[in-house]
């Protein structure tokens, strides 16, 4: 590694319609080094860095073109080390969900990420270490370790990779490869599921690329990495979506038994509205309940389950604004004179909590998903034939959801308003419902049999018959 002196800092350059396109240059010992950003403040930011360190008379990488101190600075970050900066800059903005997804990747790769397997914690104590201690800012800096989780969490330390080794040509490919592995696989060795192996890998990714945003590392060492993910199944599986009739005799048996959840149950089927969003409905948010025809919803927020340790209130249940939605964003539904009845029963009969929460837990609190899922459960066995409670059909009540957008697409509403009404984007929902979308085969059928026969002499027309529909 040579140092030189021999230093000129340009002035900041900009590139016209690119992404990153404000960027820095400078030589050093007449070779050329640029490095792009998305923000003028950026770059500004990085050549600033680079004229001080010139100031004070540092030497200058040849072969990096970054500062002595820099260079000092890279090779001294671990793993271990980034990822917890990582985790502390993402803690303070990132939903609950979003944190435990987080902690649960790094502790799924951090094991993989050391020097050597000499002296390996145990895989269930250092898990606990990693997930539960070292990757929840909020109790790194609260609590303190002891016992064996805080050994498991000194031998990661002690052990950790350097972040520059991953950018060795040597060692590059087997190092990415080893924790993409790693990745791919549940904690009993068995293949984990196509969506948490793309979720975790998007996790180490995102680390990685801190590290080029610091400056430990030149470039994201997994684009120079081939490797191939499980295809991740984002069509939903037909047999889960239940027809009308079969929805209705759900809904039944549920008033029955838990008459307090049965408009819950058809939020989610007649509103395309998710658990959470169901949970999350006050009475405000029913701008129109008529007497009779259809009614108007207005959603405004979420309240997924999440651990109450993982939140910023400490309730097992975070109201945020809707799912791929900025704050205050709201989502309005017209919802089918069934959903509009049933909502005006469970007004009427149950009331709302003190807030104007529509649906509440045994206890008062937010409804649980243990209380609606076993609720759901019992209906199933009590609706269903043996074989069919058996089977995926409508086995969640997520999968209420489903049967309902599969519905509207199936009766000709356009995929954008159905898009609309679910609170997905069109490309997402053509994506996942693809494989449910049936009953117009005829039509289509028909459309193009008219087309072919326009340009078939008169002669020939009478001798063709319009295709028929393939039984389903």
């Amino acid at each position: 590694m040579a140092f030189s002196h021999d230093v000129r800092i340009y002035s900041l350059a900009k590139r016209k319609n690119r992404n990153r396109g404000h960027g820095v240059r400078w030589n050093v010992a007449g070779k050329q080094f640029s490095k792009w950003f998305t923000q003028h403040a950026l770059a500004d930011n990085h050549r600033s860095k680079l004229m001080q360190a010139a100031r004070k008379g540092e030497g200058f990488d040849t072969e990096t073109g970054l500062p002595e101190s820099t260079m000092r600075e890279q090779r001294s970050v671990t793993w271990f080390d980034l990822a917890c900066r990582f985790v502390d800059l993402k803690w303070p903005h990132a939903a609950a969900k979003s944190r435990t997804a987080m902690a649960d990747a790094l502790a799924t790769v951090t094991p993989a990420m050391v020097t050597t397997t000499t002296g390996k914690p145990d895989a269930t104590v250092l898990r606990a270490a990693l997930y539960g201690w070292a990757f929840h800012r909020v109790r790194r800096e609260s609590t303190q370790l002891r016992g064996e989780e805080a050994a498991a969490l000194r031998w990661v330390r002690d052990n950790s990779l350097k972040i520059v080794t991953l950018d060795e040509k040597e060692r590059r490919s087997e190092l990415i490869r080893r924790a993409l592995d790693t990745i791919a696989l549940k904690m009993d060795g068995k293949p984990a599921a196509a969506t948490t192996v793309a979720r975790k890998r998007a996790v180490f990714y995102s680390v990685l690329n801190y590290a080029v945003e610091l400056d430990v590392l030149p470039a994201n060492p997994i684009n120079k990495v081939t490797w191939s993910a499980p295809e991740v199944a984002e069509e939903i599986d037909r047999s889960v979506v239940a027809r009308p009739r079969q929805v209705q005799a759900l809904l039944t048996a549920i008033d029955t038994e838990r008459p307090e959840l049965t408009a819950f149950f058809g939020c989610l089927y007649y509103a395309y509205m998710r658990p959470g969003e169901a949970k999350s409905l006050r009475r405000r948010d029913c701008v129109d309940l008529p007497d009779t025809g259809w009614g108007h919803l207005l959603l405004t927020g979420n309240a997924p389950r999440v651990g109450s340790e993982w939140s910023d209130t400490g309730s097992s249940h975070e109201e945020r604004q809707l799912k791929h939605r900025a704050r205050k964003i709201t989502r309005p539904v017209p919802i089918p004179p069934e959903l509009v009845q049933l909502l005006r029963k469970h007004l009427s009969r149950f009331g709302t909590t003190p807030d104007g929460h529509l649906f509440r837990g045994e206890r008062g609190g937010p409804l649980s998903e243990s209380v609606y899922g076993r609720a759901w459960q019992k209906a199933r066995h009590k609706t269903f034939s043996a074989s069919q409670a058996a089977s995926p059909l409508a086995a969640r009540p997520y999968d209420l959801r489903h049967s309902g957008v599969t519905l509207g697409l199936n009766a000709g509403v356009p995929a954008p308003e159905v898009a609309r009404r679910a609170g997905h984007s069109v490309e997402v929902l053509l994506r996942v419902y693809a494989g449910c979308v049936d009953g117009h085969e005829q039509i289509w059928n028909s459309r193009i049999d008219d087309a072919i026969q326009d340009d078939v002499p008169k002669e020939v027309r009478g001798s063709r018959t319009a295709p028929k529909p393939t039984p389903h």
